[in-house]
């Protein structure tokens, strides 16, 4: 089976223990993608949209760096498991459990909207960055990563991630919905929102626990991420 969503309600319990790598793998992209969201985005007093936000690890982070969050995931255990997290460190996080292709929030309800490890799994793109936009309020910020589609990211992700070093469990990517930056940046301007920078995101070294480190490279062969934004008028 493949883009197999079930593994976050599986694991939802452990998700804040460490003793998983592959979770652990997950929680160590988000200080190489907050290094270089934070360049493009202030995040204090922000209304902002964790659009697939599983247990909340990215969802922690923007709060703590002073943003008003919203999370949101199909995963419901997940969705559960993120909130007894944040209530035990005493930050205050909305969190529910929805898909990105019907999101229950109004029209302009938020700055920013922050989607990362998610495009690639869901099931009407489209559908998700019209809700992106609908959601935006004008001037607001459209922040994600996904994955390249093409033989390098497919052995990168695929074949080494999962099949041999289990970074993720074996199933969890579908490399037919991967995509194409040309292709993401068309149905971005389909819907509205204009594309902005864009770098890659990649392994930058290796822990004391021997797991590897994220942060920005230059090549978006394989993961990449950027930002759009929703213009003022539409």
């Amino acid at each position: 089976m493949r883009n197999d969503l079930t593994i976050y309600d599986e694991v939802a319990d452990r998700w804040w223990s460490d003793d998983i790598r592959w979770v652990r793998t997950l929680k160590n992209l988000v200080p190489g993608r907050l290094s270089w969201f934070d360049r493009h985005m202030d995040w204090q007093d922000k209304e902002v949209l964790d659009l697939g936000c599983a247990g909340g690890f990215m969802a922690e982070a923007m709060a703590v760096r002073g943003a008003r969050v919203t999370g949101i995931d199909p995963a419901a255990v997940a969705i559960e498991a993120a909130r007894g997290h944040a209530r035990s460190t005493g930050l205050h996080i909305d969190y529910d459990v929805g898909v990105g292709e019907a999101l229950p929030y109004k029209n302009a309800g938020f700055d920013t909207v922050v989607c990362v490890d998610v495009l690639e799994h869901v099931a009407d793109l489209h559908k998700v960055l019209a809700e992106v936009t609908r959601v935006l309020r004008p001037g607001g910020l459209f922040l994600f990563d996904t994955i390249n589609r093409n033989p390098l990211a497919r052995l990168a992700t695929i074949t080494i991630a999962e099949d041999v070093l289990r970074l993720l469990p074996r199933g969890t990517h579908d490399p037919a919905k991967f995509i194409k930056p040309h292709e993401l940046y068309r149905a971005m301007e389909g819907v509205g929102l204009v594309p902005g920078p864009v770098t890659g995101l990649g392994p930058r070294g290796i822990n004391r626990r021997f797991d590897l480190t994220f942060g920005p490279l230059p090549l978006t062969a394989d993961l990449y991420m950027g930002i759009a934004r929703k213009p003022l008028t539409i």
